[in-house]
């Protein structure tokens, strides 16, 4: 008995489109055609293409099925090693599962890092922006306490944010005035914030540039004309404390 080219893909749940692929890459042997041109099929076809789909199923890339079918191949080192894929990508699933629950359950955009998801609700786009970049550049331990300091938001933060781009230099010098007490609590408290970068996997003056480089493109320049104040601001008072000791 012999079977069309439909008749297989049939008996073996697939498609016709996949059995010629097989063909094509070698996979599946071509079977003798008849007089007038028709493939013919036969039980060692069939096999051979349930082999193909069953290691298909369990996740064996194609290019390694012809491999796992020859004689002097060992399949329990194959098997092994399909295994040991599998479970990395089980642990990357399960860990993605966590990350979205963590975002479902504080109604987080999808794109928040998942230890800033509790704090994003309450941050602009220009903050979540901020933070997504600081979250790639610096180390877990720093992106654990920028989350900590994020989760102390400060009355000047929604003041600093609304700031126009023509604010002139006497509301500048104001603002920076009334931010730096916070600034110097979060200093003392988070002693880290000091600098940031110090431990940032791929070096600090990476971090340091990439993060420099986002806040001049996402603040407007009455912004950053408060943060080169308030930086001045606080170079004073490093300069007086060093005074006061010598």
């Amino acid at each position: 008995m012999a079977w069309s080219t439909q008749q297989l893909a049939e008996l073996a749940d697939t498609t016709v489109k996949a059995v010629r692929y097989y063909h094509r890459i070698g996979l599946l042997d071509v079977p003798e055609r008849t007089a007038n041109g028709y493939k013919q099929y036969k039980v060692p076809h069939l096999i051979r293409l349930l082999q193909i789909k069953r290691l298909s199923d369990l996740g064996v890339p194609l290019s390694e099925v012809a491999a796992m079918g020859r004689a002097d191949e060992d399949p329990d080192e194959a098997i092994r090693a399909l295994d040991a894929e599998l479970e990395a990508t089980v642990a990357r699933l399960n860990r993605v599962r966590a990350e979205l629950a963590v975002i479902l359950r504080h109604r987080a955009p999808a794109y928040v890092p998942p230890a800033f998801a509790p704090v994003s609700r309450g941050l602009s786009d220009r903050q979540r922006s901020l933070l997504l970049i600081y979250s790639t550049v610096l180390s877990e331990e720093s992106t654990e306490e920028f989350r900590e300091l994020l989760s102390e938001p400060d009355h000047t933060d929604e003041e600093f944010e609304a700031l126009p781009p023509d604010a002139d230099d006497a509301a500048i010098d104001r603002l920076a005035a009334r931010m730096l007490p916070a600034v110097r609590r979060a200093r003392e408290k988070h002693p880290w914030s000091k600098d940031p970068a110090a431990d940032a996997p791929r070096g600090a003056k990476h971090a340091e540039h990439t993060m420099a480089e986002a806040m001049v493109q996402l603040y407007n320049p009455a912004q950053l004309q408060v943060l080169k104040r308030l930086a001045a601001l606080l170079a004073e008072d490093a300069a007086d404390t060093s005074y006061g000791t010598a």
